[in-house]
């Protein structure tokens, strides 16, 4: 007898077995020992979270619809069916993430203040550094490295063109550079640099943040 067949023979002894009832206690677990090690795999901070989540799916909807709609043999394998709801559990805590990150960003930038010795707030403070960077970290990286209108790049410190919002947001990502090292290198001061910073830098990364829908 091969796996699918084991599988499915569990599955019709176990769905023959009432709720709750040791007998389908111990066809489940048996199930779940020949499955898991098929399942969808990645190493997001979440993903067992979302894989318990998927096996107590599993235990209440392989027979009934308890929760959610019931395993159908026809269509596809019981692997199938629990690699679709692992992943759509996996996609809602990463879109929770999101959300969490944009407000975060939301808060930062109306909290934002400037001066040498205020604490200066980014939009991208909270976010993990690379290799885990999440999309919008990403995306924010992109938006300035292309600036695609040249926008990013015409912003820059009265009388000094090498000093732009390119340069500066691409500084202060993730893993960003510290605003003294920022103002020994460029021989400015903090609050020149700061200032600048937020009032023409981080409006215009706030547009992008709105546009793209994180805001």
């Amino acid at each position: 007898m091969d796996r699918l067949e084991e599988l499915f023979r569990l599955v019709e002894e176990a769905c023959g077995h009432p709720p709750g009832s040791l007998e389908r206690q111990k066809r489940l677990t048996q199930i779940i020992r020949l499955t898991s090690g098929k399942l969808w795999k990645e190493s997001s901070p979440f993903y067992q979270d979302a894989l318990q989540q998927t096996w107590l799916y599993f235990c209440r909807n392989l027979c009934e619809s308890t929760t959610g709609q019931a395993y159908d043999p026809k269509l596809g394998s019981i692997v199938t069916w629990l690699n679709v709801y692992l992943r759509r559990r996996l996609q809602d805590f990463y879109r929770n993430q999101q959300r969490q990150q944009a407000r975060t960003i939301s808060t930062n930038f109306s909290q934002s203040r400037s001066g040498e010795d205020a604490e200066i707030l980014d939009p991208v403070d909270n976010l993990a550094a690379e290799p885990d960077a999440p999309p919008i970290l990403e995306e924010i990286r992109s938006w300035v490295e292309t600036d695609s209108d040249g926008e990013l790049s015409c912003s820059h410190i009265q009388g000094r063109p090498d000093v732009t919002c390119q340069v500066l947001i691409l500084k202060r990502l993730p893993p960003e550079v510290g605003w003294k090292e920022l103002s020994i290198e460029f021989g400015l001061s903090v609050s020149t640099l700061s200032s600048f910073y937020q009032r023409q830098c981080l409006p215009r990364m706030r547009k992008f943040a709105e546009k793209e829908g994180y805001l």
